[in-house]
């Protein structure tokens, strides 16, 4: 209970997000995945001649989570309603996007 009362005057602010953008903040269950995928590919292959050669690796470990090209809908469709919240809560920061 201590922890809680500790960390309190932290928490509250974080309440008055709306439910959409403490999802994106609360999720790094992705970013955590492509960096265990980028590390796991980094490990198999031990060592690399240049910079170029990493590059590729990691390019090639990044790919491989979408070979068939169809996580962007995907992601966008679940980004829809946390960006419309983001624009909301922070008018005139966010830029739109033609990608």
């Amino acid at each position: 209970m201590k922890l809680w009362s500790d960390a309190w005057a932290e928490f509250v602010p974080f309440l008055s997000f709306d439910v959409e953008i403490r999802k994106v903040i609360c999720s790094t269950n992705a970013i955590e995945s492509v960096n265990a995928r980028i590390r796991r590919a980094v490990r198999a292959r031990g060592h690399f001649p240049n910079e170029a050669a990493a590059l590729k690796c990691v390019y090639m470990a990044l790919m491989s989570l979408d070979p068939t090209g169809k996580g962007r809908k995907r992601w966008t469709m679940r980004w829809k309603a946390p960006l419309n919240a983001f624009q909301i809560a922070f008018e005139g920061r966010l830029t739109p996007s033609n990608n």
